[in-house]
């Protein structure tokens, strides 16, 4: 099948999976668009195009998805990739920051290495900016350890959970909601 623009890929691909994981919640499962190489390459080609206004020198994926999307953007950009890692998986020492979750709290770590970040800027990629709690405390992490973050980049947002006010002045692109990336009336 061939697409003409992201939207179409996505809507296409994107499974939905109603009332998952609560009643009254559409789940929107990215695996099948990111098992298409058509449908993948749309959404990484936008992607990249959109980070590459943000002037970065690093691009820094989220655990997990955000490592496949964000490997793929930084190939795409001719620039490096930083995991960003769940808590427990890297060895010490480490920058390690806490975020709250609904029940509990949560940590983000990357090696405690100046050269890595310091100074550095950098665009972070995830698949779905939902509370915006684990890019926000992506984007606290990072920059306690000395770099600047330029932006947010993520495939799709769930509306209505605070997400950007989460993420707060830091440019935001989301590829799928974004009217920029919609297809042309044909």
């Amino acid at each position: 099948m061939s697409f003409s623009c992201v939207h179409e890929a996505l809507d296409a691909r994107m499974r939905r999976v109603p009332d998952f994981p609560l009643p009254g919640v559409l789940f929107e499962d990215l695996t099948p668009v990111l098992a298409d190489a058509e449908a993948f390459a749309l959404v990484v080609d936008t992607l990249a195009e959109r980070v590459k206004e943000c002037g970065a020198d690093l691009i820094a994926g989220l655990d997990a998805r955000g490592f496949l999307l964000g490997s793929a953007v930084a190939y795409r950009l001719g620039l490096g990739i930083l995991a960003i890692r769940k808590a427990g998986k890297l060895p010490p020492p480490v920058f390690s920051q806490e975020y709250a979750l609904e029940y509990g709290t949560a940590a983000l770590e990357v090696p405690h290495d100046d050269s890595l970040v310091r100074d550095k800027r950098i665009v972070l990629v995830d698949d779905v900016l939902a509370t915006g709690g684990t890019l926000s405390a992506a984007a606290s992490l990072l920059e306690r350890a000395g770099a600047v973050v330029t932006g947010c980049a993520v495939v799709l947002e769930v509306p209505g959970l605070g997400g950007r006010e989460a993420v707060g002045d830091t440019p935001l692109i989301v590829v799928g909601n974004d009217e920029s990336n919609a297809c042309p009336n044909v």
